[in-house]
């Protein structure tokens, strides 16, 4: 069957999923699942995620139906879960009749954000244990207006390695401290190192102390990720600033690294952590612009000359038209801020280009 929309799915699957003994709801969840899945396969071999039409990887993906895994996330909307705030318990239906006062926890805060929870609900099966994702909507505050003056509007945010985050309000002395990339990096080799171990010894215990340890890197990343963006969230809300955060998508295959800086850029997610930076930006009011970092480590802040010789090394920046001498990170986050304070005013102008270029002449 080519044409997988839920649609067309449902006129023709509808009543055979029925006379398995599904009710009218989870058949039409199962239909939506099964669409859903395929959309997404089509949209990953158009984008070319699994190589170029003709290999032999596209072919087996193609050519294959989509299977589900036993345990796989599952979808429920409200007629199908629903949640009982009061008690902190949850209903579910299943294959096997419907479980009642199934207790779930969570912090405070997220109780009460629970009260404005709506739309379908995803179980996800997890490292042994069963979690709940809900869907809540909040209203959005009223957007903080920057100033016009880049500097006292824009907060410059510079992603790297030896230092993952440098903005233009962070001391330039204590660059080597903060968020130091350094740390990061040792606790990441240190990982490596022992599941390298882990690996060549290959006995029953050693592969679950592998099964146990495998997300572990990635939670510590994703800790560090939230902790820098709930900083610099907060640092603009706080001086009712907007944030100029650089753009490193498809970083890995632009730039030309050294040996051992590849494992770092490569195991490192700055795409997660702009996205933390949005989320909570939006959720502040905080406008956020999001640019092209081309040239903002050559170029001085000061007075705009760009030259690759400006950079003398790693953390020195010193203009070779002007004189002037900062941290290179700290530079670039200049440059970011003033970049984002041009986007962002051109994006609010309502006065077409041509019409201003006449009134101008």
């Amino acid at each position: 069957m080519k044409d997988r929309r839920a649609f067309t799915l449902h006129h023709s699957v509808y009543t055979p999923i029925k006379a398995l003994g599904l009710s009218a709801q989870p058949a039409v969840r199962v239909i939506k699942k099964v669409s859903d899945a395929y959309t997404t396969r089509t949209a990953n071999l158009k984008a070319g995620n699994y190589g170029r039409p003709g290999t032999k990887r596209y072919a087996s993906v193609a050519d294959t139906a989509v299977r589900f895994r036993s345990l796989a996330a599952q979808p429920f909307d409200d007629r199908c879960l629903s949640w009982q705030l009061d008690s902190s318990t949850v209903s579910i239906w299943t294959t096997s009749g419907r479980m009642r006062g199934v207790r779930f926890v969570c912090a405070p805060w997220q109780h009460e954000l629970l009260a404005d929870r709506k739309g379908e609900s995803d179980l996800v099966f997890r490292d042994g244990s069963f979690y709940l994702y809900a869907t809540v909507d909040q209203p959005a505050p009223a957007p903080i207006v920057p100033a016009e003056d880049p500097a006292a509007g824009w907060l410059g945010v510079d992603l790297g390695i030896v230092n993952l985050a440098v903005t233009t309000d962070d001391d330039p002395k204590a660059l080597d401290v903060r968020w130091s990339g350094g740390a990061v990096t040792v606790r990441r080799k240190k990982n490596q190192v022992m599941r390298t171990a882990l690996q060549k010894v290959g006995t029953k215990s050693a592969k679950r102390k592998l099964k146990t340890r495998r997300r572990k890197e990635q939670r510590f990343a994703t800790d560090i990720n939230h902790q820098l963006s709930k900083t610099i969230v907060a640092q603009a809300q706080r001086t009712d600033r907007g944030i100029a955060i650089e753009d490193l998508s498809g970083i890995r295959d632009r730039v030309r690294l050294a040996k051992k800086q590849r494992a770092q850029v490569h195991s490192w997610a700055y795409a997660q952590l702009r996205d933390f930076v949005t989320y909570k930006a939006e959720r502040a009011g905080v406008p956020v612009q999001v640019i092209n970092p081309r040239n903002t480590s050559r170029t001085c802040s000061q007075c705009g000359y760009c030259d690759e010789k400006n950079r003398r090394s790693q953390a020195r920046f010193e203009c070779r038209e002007c004189g002037w001498t900062a941290h290179a990170d700290h530079n670039a986050a200049r440059n970011i801020a003033a970049l984002g304070h041009e986007k962002y005013w051109a994006a609010q102008s309502t006065v077409p280009i041509a019409a201003t270029a006449l009134a101008s002449s």
